[in-house]
């Protein structure tokens, strides 16, 4: 029975997995966002890119005093904005502004891919902790999957920096926004929707199944 119940995949209860998701999501993307709108406000662009720059690598410093580890998803979100914010500031010219936005992408494919080919892949690190999902580590068909599913993000970065870098090269700077904000949702529904559908072609090829915790 506690062999079954190894082999199988597990997720907090809906409302702490709805707490733990709302979080992670907040502290990487939330606080980041609201630093930039008040500091931008206050003090122009270049203010709230510093706003939301520092206030991402407090989370990242008070993470690390009081639980000792750094989320995956933090950890992006600051080596990000990091960069963007030192492209931002480096040059008032709206081509090396507009520049952050492919050279980010690329800094996500690089990072996605580094990671894929190790006993770590990022997929699998941001699944344990935005959903807290808890599985059989020495599976070695959900970690081909973790892997596999960390190609396929660095991929989809990839493909939305080069497809960035044409819109740079060709198109207006009103146009290269709209259409690098559509290409950017539209990648991580794509990517979120392939991810999903291959992870229940795994579960089901191994006959695994996801139960929430007791409690």
């Amino acid at each position: 029975m506690l062999f079954a119940m190894a082999e199988h995949l597990e997720l907090p209860r809906p409302w702490r997995l709805t707490l733990t998701a709302g979080w992670n999501l907040a502290e990487s993307l939330g606080l980041p966002v609201a630093g930039y709108l008040v500091g931008a406000r206050l003090g122009g662009r270049d203010a709230g890119m510093l706003a939301a720059t520092a206030i991402v690598w407090l989370s990242v410093v008070g993470r690390k005093v009081v639980t000792g580890t750094v989320p995956g998803l933090l950890t992006i979100s600051a080596l990000v904005l990091t960069l963007q914010t030192a492209v931002v500031l480096a040059t008032g010219s709206v081509l090396f502004f507009l520049l952050q936005f492919p050279l980010a992408n690329l800094g996500l494919c690089l990072l996605f891919a580094r990671t894929a080919p190790t006993r770590r892949p990022l997929v699998a690190q941001l699944a344990a902790e935005v959903v807290a999902l808890r599985h059989p580590s020495h599976h070695a068909g959900l970690h081909k999957f973790f892997q596999g599913a960390t190609w396929l993000w660095a991929g989809i970065f990839a493909l939305t920096t080069i497809g960035m870098s044409i819109l740079l090269a060709t198109e207006t700077a009103k146009a290269f926004l709209l259409f690098t904000t559509a290409a950017t949702i539209g990648g991580v529904i794509a990517g979120t929707a392939l991810s999903a559908l291959w992870f229940v072609r795994v579960l089901r090829r191994f006959g695994l199944q996801v139960h929430f915790a007791q409690g």
